[in-house]
């Protein structure tokens, strides 16, 4: 007996189960533990002695793999003629894939299904196993509906001798009373949801599966329904009220379903409710949202008559009944990627139409991956995209998404509100009164969702509390979601349906007013927070300038092409410097773009746009950036202009003479800048410390690194403080880098806790070197590593490109001069190297060699020759860090 191999491809499953388990753990739990373990005992020695698998426990049973169905049957009849406990077995056999320890494919859920049907003692087989074993004693037993759904399996029945013969009605879905449907196909993505409901309903006698249309509510109440089959002696209804356009027939419509004629004397409700009672019975209540209050009337008679009645009802928002219990339905996961509930269902749907369809093709692959993102995980709206690979391409169907609705229709047979993405996003919208749809319509302006004091201004006409109450009615009809952001809701729209409301909101003509409005408020939010950023508030603006930078855009786009221009210029300019502590430079080139028209129509804020231009230094534009820093400061001292606080554009116009190489003329900013009082001051001392340690001047440096960090903590705006920690550790590293090394770990640890990731790459790039010769020689690669993603991911190369010099210029002491002179190649042609001259000293030598082969970023690219080609074509370190792309770059200094 046993495997060396695991069997793979074609695979025959083996799954195991404890009949009454749960009953036998509560009436002797010490017992059923020996009982238990002879049970693993038996099993394991059948399954082993047969060239089997065993590759799972699940609660009392086992799974197992085999190479062929006979191995599987022989293994079984073996363990039941030893086996004490009552145990039902299934066998199945199909592809399937492994992943780690375990399978995963369509050939395990059948395994389960078919043990799941049997009781104990008789172990079942599947046609897909039975039609390929010779020589074994089957008994057909005919075709049944599993609880999958997905049409009838052919199931089968192992005699041998001493086995038990004769067993009760397998539990299968058409074993009691009812009239679920037969699914063509099966539920994908849903597991943990079934077995979550499943228990819901076991534990309430109401449960209510909200969430928008096309998200996959009936489906799920089906197959949780189905689940629990075995449960309900007098059966599991489906009523379906979708097709009942009047609100006075549901309850002839359930009663239909259920049989039950009307008593005299009694009216429809009265006469179900009585009818039931004593009755153990589960109905799935679906599609209730057009006529809420009727079929709420229903279930409240029913279970308040009825004790041993249970209730699944589906709908857009729920009964608003007291024993309710509501269950929102999520959408499909899109976040694994291609090994994604979203994707893997795309995929299952599209090679019924495509035969052969695969995501073997990378492209491919990552335009599934991308139309699951963008359909927001909706299960209809996969499918029907799905559909669409019978004569298109993934990358096609991405590329036509901006016109969903006309996309995603077709011959999709079933409701007509699933035959198109349209239909079921307009059910939901035409049980809407005027002010809910306005409100919705309003709210499909907003990128990146909203909060209440952003929608009120938006809506207009209503008030705070008018606006709370309808956003309240939609979040119930599942057209907004809500989220909690940093104690506050937050509201947002799914894609689809947002694209759906915007069209609605266009067709009224009011659509440019309402976008109107949102880029007003934005654009005196960003002031608002600016004020903010200066000082202790910091992180709240930044946190904020975050989470609506989506908004931010769309505030600033419609802005500038309607010509609003001093709009767009205070979105433009604020969001720029708000964001750029978090590596965030999109705003810098909004600014830029806009300086022409800003220019020409002499806006009062134009030396802050320009200001905020000047940080294009950080994308390479050294010269561009001196520019726009000299006109800010030129125009700022004109009183028909306002500025940004005083220094803040000769601090730019420093900075981007720093990244452009000339220190000189940085230095000289800055030493004017120490000299005039306020932000001027502290500024200016922060940049002359960091500047003069660079040039070689650190005596200097030191003699001032205590009045810059008094100042800057004086002044509290957390930037300045992490730029005169960073400076003081750089001001020391020579003379004192004990101290050096704590004042750059305490600048580490400020940034991260006062999230200003920009300081912190800058920091982690000075501290790398001391940390790694003076403190631990791995925290001070990993430190390098940290700076080098950080830059590398904002795209701030000249920062980068200061760090990879830093890198090449630490290897060469360490004796390393093939990944040095790869590392130094990078650098050669900015600017900037020449700020690489480190002021650092490395007296001690550390051995052993550092372990290289841990960072795999510094190794050269076999066969390249980076020593002899500086731009590094073919290096081991990134190449679009390398290359030097006027789009990106990055400064020395802050």
């Amino acid at each position: 007996g046993g495997v060396t191999v695991r069997p793979s491809g074609t695979v025959t499953f083996l799954f195991t189960d404890v009949e009454g388990s749960t009953r036998r753990w509560e009436a002797d739990a010490e017992a059923m533990r020996v009982e238990l373990a002879a049970h693993d005992e038996v099993l394991g020695a059948a399954i082993d002695d047969r060239g089997g698998w065993l590759f799972k426990h699940t609660g009392d049973g086992v799974c197992a793999a085999f190479s062929s169905p006979r191995a599987a049957i022989d293994a079984a009849i073996d363990a039941q003629r030893l086996l004490g406990l009552p145990v039902r077995m299934g066998i199945a056999t199909g592809e399937a894939e492994q992943r780690g320890e375990d399978y995963f494919g369509p050939a395990l859920n059948r395994a389960a299904r078919v043990m799941a049907v049997g009781h104990g003692g008789q172990v079942l087989v599947s046609a897909s196993s039975a039609g390929l074993v010779t020589g074994a004693d089957l008994w057909d037993l005919g075709e049944h509906r599993l609880r999958d759904l997905s049409g009838v399996e052919h199931l089968f029945q192992v005699r041998a001798d001493g086995l038990r013969v004769d067993f009760p009605r397998l539990r299968t879905v058409d074993a009691v009373p009812g009239n679920l449907p037969v699914e063509v196909t099966r539920l994908v993505g849903r597991d943990v949801e079934v077995h979550d409901l499943v228990g819901l309903v076991r534990a309430h006698r109401l449960v209510t599966l909200t969430g928008v249309g096309g998200v996959g509510k009936t489906r799920l109440a089906v197959q949780v329904a189905a689940e629990l089959v075995p449960e309900f002696g007098d059966g599991v209804w489906l009523v379906e009220l979708a097709p009942v356009g009047d609100p006075g027939a549901v309850p002839d419509a359930v009663a239909t379903v259920l049989g039950i004629t009307p008593q005299a004397g009694r009216t429809v409700i009265q006469s179900i409710a009585d009818t039931l009672v004593g009755r153990r019975l589960l109905i799935v209540l679906d599609n209730c949202e057009h006529v809420l209050d009727e079929a709420a009337e229903v279930v409240e008679a029913i279970l308040g008559r009825a004790s041993t009645v249970k209730v699944i009802a589906t709908s857009r928002e729920g009964l608003r009944l007291g024993a309710e219990h509501l269950w929102p339905v999520p959408s499909l996961d899109v976040a694994g990627g291609v090994v994604s509930a979203a994707v893997e269902l795309f995929v299952e749907r599209a090679m019924s139409v495509r035969p052969g369809f695969s995501l073997a093709d990378r492209v491919d692959a990552g335009a599934v991956v991308e139309i699951c993102v963008r359909l927001d995980g909706i299960a209809l709206a996969i499918e029907l995209a799905a559909a669409r690979m019978v004569s298109m391409s993934p990358s096609d169907v991405r590329d036509r998404l901006g016109d969903r609705f006309r996309l995603l229709s077709g011959s999709r047979r079933g409701l007509e509100r699933h035959q198109t993405l349209r239909q079921a996003v307009q059910w939901s919208y035409e049980l809407l009164n005027d002010d809910e749809r306005t409100v919705l319509q309003c709210c499909s302006v907003f990128a990146g969702g909203f909060d209440l004091a952003g929608v009120l201004p938006v809506v207009d006409g209503f008030d705070e509390y008018t606006v709370l109450d309808l956003l309240d009615s939609l979040i119930r009809k599942s057209l907004v979601a809500i989220v909690q952001v940093a104690g506050h809701a937050r509201y947002g729209l799914l894609e689809t349906i947002r694209q759906f409301a915007e069209e609605q909101l266009a067709a009224t003509g009011v659509i440019d007013a309402v976008r109107d409005r949102h880029a007003a408020w934005f654009a005196a939010q960003a002031i608002a927070y600016y004020e903010m950023w200066d000082g202790p508030g910091q992180r709240v603006a930044v946190d904020w300038a975050e989470v609506e930078l989506d908004n931010l855009r769309a505030g600033f786009r419609w802005a500038a092409e309607r010509g609003e221009v001093v709009t767009a210029t205070a979105i433009a300019a604020h969001t720029t410097i708000l964001t750029q502590v978090l590596q965030r430079f999109e705003p810098v080139g909004w600014a830029e773009e806009l300086l022409p028209a800003a220019t020409a129509a002499d806006v009062g804020q134009l030396p802050r746009l320009y200001t905020a231009a000047s940080w294009c230094a950080v994308t390479g534009r050294t010269e561009a950036a001196v520019g726009y820093a000299e006109a800010a400061v030129g125009l700022e001292a004109d009183p028909h202009y306002e500025a940004f606080a005083p220094g803040m554009a000769a601090f730019m116009e420093a900075n981007a003479h720093a990244c452009a190489g000339r220190m000189d003329r940085c230095l000289d900013i800055s030493a004017a800048l120490a000299a005039r009082p306020g932000l001027a001051h502290v500024i200016g001392l922060c940049q002359l410390v960091l500047g003069l340690s660079v040039v070689g001047r650190a005596d200097e440096a030191r003699a001032i690194a205590d009045e810059t960090l008094a100042a800057a903590r004086a002044h509290g705006n957390p930037f300045y403080v992490g730029a005169a920690l960073g400076g003081y550790g750089r001001a020391f590293a020579e003379t004192d880098p004990v101290r050096a090394l704590d004042a750059l770990r305490q600048g580490l640890a400020y940034c991260r806790e006062h999230r200003l990731p920009f300081g912190e790459a800058l920091t982690a790039r000075d501290a790398a070197v001391l940390e790694a010769v003076h403190g631990d020689l791995e925290t001070g690669l990993g430190l390098f590593e940290t700076a080098i993603d950080a830059f590398h991911q904002a795209g701030t190369t000249t920062a980068l490109v200061v760090t990879l010099g830093t890198l090449a210029v630490f290897f060469d002491r360490f004796e390393q001069p093939e990944i040095a002179a790869t590392v130094y190649g990078t650098t050669t042609h900015h600017a900037s190297t020449a700020n690489v001259a480190l002021p650092y000293r490395f007296e001690t030598r550390r051995e052993p060699t550092p372990e290289l082969h841990r960072y795999p970023w510094l190794h050269p690219a076999p066969g390249s020759n980076n020593a002899q080609h500086p731009d590094l074509a073919e290096t081991g370190v990134r190449r679009s860090c390398c290359q030097g792309s006027p789009n990106s770059a990055g400064p020395l200094a802050f």
